[in-house]
């Protein structure tokens, strides 16, 4: 086994190990809050956690064994099951973590602005959106069930496109352009969504600044509310997010056109389709936002009961 081989298994294993422990640690808080006293964010934030578990598991462990040697560890039919459930795992945290930062978007508009009426609404909505954006990659990403394929030791690669540990036929460069379109169509719109809601929360923030110049300053008000707080790490989350989907997306396209993608290619698009999931839970947990203690004191966020 070549070093680099061992050192890319060694960061799979890693990165999925901590992934894995921060996102089952966080699912846990989220899972208490949920039942104890309902909350949309708990339920958002439920879906982006499975979203990253099932992502990371269907990642980082074959890449993981594969790395290691073992190369032949799928059949075709679980070689389209996890290359599959990883695709749609990515789209899920996409539209969490897009819904997600909609959501506190319009909580935290003022009550003046023309989004304070989706207040009232935005229990259903956030659920209806949550639901349909598993429905799109579950079935924009059933491509994979048509083109993908285990390959066997002895069998030549000549004509196959390599995934790791699946392979594809190789297409016309356009078909592979097409292709690429239809499975980053959704999240394109996703991700403008997710750029709109962040420069809005930006928005208000700054105005809540600027309104605070004006205003006696005591203690209460010299400290940042939690949903400030909430709504900063949330930013922080889109900001991370983007940079590495941004990264990831640009590395699957050239693997898609490219005829013959590079060993290092294949690897760096790989390696960064994992990060954010393994990020993500820690982002969530750190001090600015403390789940367990703003989940508990957060009064703001409607109850079915008060919505209906």
């Amino acid at each position: 086994m070549e070093t680099s081989e061992l050192l890319i298994g060694m960061t799979f294993f890693s990165l999925t190990i901590i992934a894995i422990l921060g996102n089952f640690t966080l699912l846990y808080h989220c899972i208490y809050f949920y039942l104890t006293r309902y909350r949309l964010r708990s339920w958002v934030l439920m879906h982006l956690i499975v979203a990253n578990i099932v992502t990371v598991l269907c990642k980082g462990v074959p890449k993981t064994i594969a790395s290691f040697g073992f190369k032949a560890i799928f059949n075709d039919i679980g070689c389209k099951l996890f290359y599959f459930a990883h695709k749609v795992g990515r789209g899920a945290c996409i539209g969490s973590t897009s819904f997600l930062s909609v959501f506190q978007a319009i909580i935290i508009s003022p009550r003046n602005s023309r989004y304070s009426k989706l207040k009232v609404r935005s229990h259903k909505c956030i659920h209806c959106c949550v639901y349909l954006n598993w429905v799109i990659h579950l079935f924009t990403n059933s491509v994979y069930f048509v083109h993908l394929r285990a390959i066997n030791g002895n069998e030549s690669t000549t004509n196959l496109k390599s995934f790791s540990y699946c392979h594809s036929a190789r297409h016309d460069p356009t078909s592979d352009i097409l292709y690429a379109i239809l499975l980053s169509g959704p999240d394109m719109v996703l991700l403008g969504l997710m750029l709109w809601a962040s420069a809005s929360m930006v928005l208000t923030l700054y105005r809540h600044k600027q309104m605070m110049k004006y205003m006696s300053r005591t203690n209460a008000s010299s400290r940042s509310s939690p949903e400030s707080r909430a709504t900063k790490t949330i930013l922080l989350l889109v900001s991370t997010f983007i940079s590495f989907y941004t990264i990831s997306s640009l590395g699957q396209f050239f693997v898609s056109v490219v005829y013959n993608p590079s060993w290092s290619l294949l690897n760096m698009v790989e390696t960064f389709s994992i990060l954010f999931s393994t990020v993500c839970p820690f982002l969530l947990m750190s001090p600015d936002y403390r789940t367990s203690s703003y989940l508990k004191r957060n009064r703001q966020f409607p109850k079915p009961s008060d919505i209906e």
